[in-house]
């Protein structure tokens, strides 16, 4: 890519002239010493001078003995940059970075409080409506494991229903009261306000 075969110091030399244009740095005006544009733009003061060396050559800025360096043009600033028009200034790449991290920061804040809405959500569903599932764990020493659903009495002892149990990566939809409980499933439980806690209470005699 071009922008990429631009030495360090011509990129300077553009941002600079982006900033006589914008009237950051007015005609007539010194611009800072080579030292601090080189802890400006983290560069070394050999290459601030031969950033300066090129605005020189195009008439954009003047340096004197004592006097330090100078803008000279305005026009001169915005002839030069014209040549770099399919190119972006440090300057303007930084204002879309903090652009961006701006829109990122939006984003995360929605993300969470999306987020936060559907667990909100979630958790007064589970008191609210009989028909959203709950989940429960099958854990190792579980003593209902290796019987059937009719055999625990589930639904006498709960008052819930098992309409689903997530095995192995797997949904097994509408088990029946045949179905055997193993170690690691997740029961897919429909009940009313008080069937989760019996659940678990059940789950762990």
């Amino acid at each position: 890519m071009q922008r990429a075969q631009i030495p360090v110091y011509e990129r300077i030399a553009i941002d600079l002239a982006n900033r006589i244009y914008d009237e950051e740095f007015k005609v007539g005006e010194k611009i800072h010493g080579r030292s601090t544009l080189a802890s400006e733009y983290k560069v070394s003061p050999e290459t601030v001078r031969r950033a300066i060396k090129i605005l020189e050559d195009v008439e954009i800025v003047h340096s004197t003995k004592g006097s330090g360096i100078v803008i000279s043009s305005r026009e001169k600033a915005f002839k030069y940059i014209s040549r770099f028009s399919n190119l972006a200034s440090i300057k303007d790449l930084e204002k879309q970075m903090v652009s961006l991290m701006a829109d990122r920061n939006k984003l995360d804040e929605q993300l969470h409080d999306t987020l936060r809405k559907i667990l909100d959500y979630s958790g007064k569903l589970r008191h609210t409506n009989p028909l959203a599932p709950i989940e429960a764990a099958i854990f190792t020493g579980c003593s209902h494991i290796g019987k059937t659903i009719s055999e625990v009495k589930f639904w006498q002892n709960t008052g819930g229903t098992v309409i689903g149990i997530k095995r192995k990566g797997e949904l097994i939809i509408s088990p029946g009261p045949y179905a055997s409980i193993m170690e690691g499933d997740v029961l897919l439980v429909i009940g009313d306000e008080e069937t989760y806690d019996r659940v678990i209470d059940f789950l762990e005699e």
